[in-house]
């Protein structure tokens, strides 16, 4: 298997080298309502993500009508609801989400959205959507993803609620069709305990596949995300919320408004103590450099023509003239060629 390093989505380009990109997941938080949905698009825009994304689905295609909630659900909402119904209330139109799609572009931001079954991916993919994010419930949906993947489109992956090898098998199946896919580290439940996060599989997967890997975090909070990046995401995916009191599945486990903020500021702040990796003084070190590495000088008297040896320099701080301590082994057995006075700077030449 063989994934792209550099994947270009709408005018951002992820990558390894490229700053974190960032979604702020909206879900099903609208509630169903367009102008709620409408309002967290603005909210998005103001903290500075990237992406905002939303959830497609016909739940007659999606659920049996009988099936029972998972267990957050049922803290979350009514528990005498069913899955079906609750899912049914919340329900985009393909009119609101050609609304919400012409919003996103008025506001100058990427609408994402993950379809969960063939009939919302067809709608997707017909209005135009930029990439397909792939929730970790179909991690294991083997027919579903070879559909994705044959769109052409980028794919970001959660795996949550799986093992590695169902991973791999999923990537086996999308590679062939599609390289453009980023694989997200996930927990899948909402929210989590902080034990759960794991955020050294995102190590893992770095090892185990040659695929660009980011974090789907369900943790309380502003949370894993930024500790995500430092261990190597390139990705973030984030649930926000109006209100966390509001009724819904996944209020609870999302961040507000000013938590979504502040958890751009600290990635872009993570982002910088990171740096680039390539080891070299900083402008700040430069001058300090000067004034604390050491230099090689005199120990004793030498006269000219005499070797220098380990009795006869030493290293001190010279405000950076002279010969670098470094090296010291290359300078130990040259002639001296002119007398030394005691911490004068040693030069091999007059």
């Amino acid at each position: 298997m063989k994934f792209n390093q550099i994947i270009k989505i709408d005018n951002k380009i992820i990558s390894n080298s490229e700053r974190t990109f960032m979604i702020a997941e909206a879900g099903v938080n609208h509630n169903g309502d367009i102008n709620i949905a409408k309002k967290m698009i603005d909210i998005a825009v103001e903290a500075g993500v990237d992406a905002v994304k939303f959830q497609t689905f016909k739940a007659e295609e999606l659920i049996l009508k009988d099936i029972g909630k998972a267990p957050y659900q049922k803290v979350t909402t009514n528990h005498k609801e069913s899955q079906y119904d609750m899912l049914k209330r919340l329900e985009l139109t393909k009119e609101q989400t050609i609304e919400l799609m012409n919003y996103c572009r008025q506001k100058n931001i990427i609408f994402l959205s993950t379809p969960f079954e063939k009939t919302s991916l067809e709608e997707l993919d017909e209005l135009g959507i930029k990439a397909f994010k792939i929730a970790a419930t179909d991690i294991t949906n083997i027919q579903f993803l070879e559909q994705v993947a044959k769109k052409k489109k980028p794919m970001i992956l959660s795996a949550g609620m799986c093992y590695l090898e169902e991973v791999r098998k999923a990537l086996e199946v999308i590679c062939p069709f599609n390289q453009d896919v980023i694989l997200l580290q996930c927990t899948a439940n909402y929210p989590i305990q902080d034990s759960e996060a794991n955020l050294n599989i995102i190590k893992t997967f770095k090892q185990e596949f040659p695929i660009l890997v980011g974090y789907s975090d369900h943790s309380q909070g502003i949370g894993a995300s930024p500790y995500a990046v430092a261990v190597g995401a390139k990705v973030i995916e984030k649930h926000f919320t109006l209100d966390k009191h509001m009724i819904g599945p996944d209020h609870k486990a999302s961040v507000t408004p000013e938590e979504l903020k502040q958890l751009v500021k600290d990635i872009r702040k993570v982002e910088k103590y990171l740096g680039d990796g390539i080891k070299i003084p900083t402008c700040s070190e430069q001058m300090t450099r000067k004034s604390l590495q050491k230099c090689l000088v005199a120990k004793q008297k030498i006269q000219q023509g005499e070797k220098f040896t380990e009795d006869n320099i030493v290293a001190k701080r010279t405000n950076g003239v002279g010969i670098s301590a470094l090296y010291y082994k290359e300078i130990v057995g040259n002639v001296a060629e002119k007398d030394y006075k005691i911490n004068e700077m040693i030069s091999l030449y007059r």
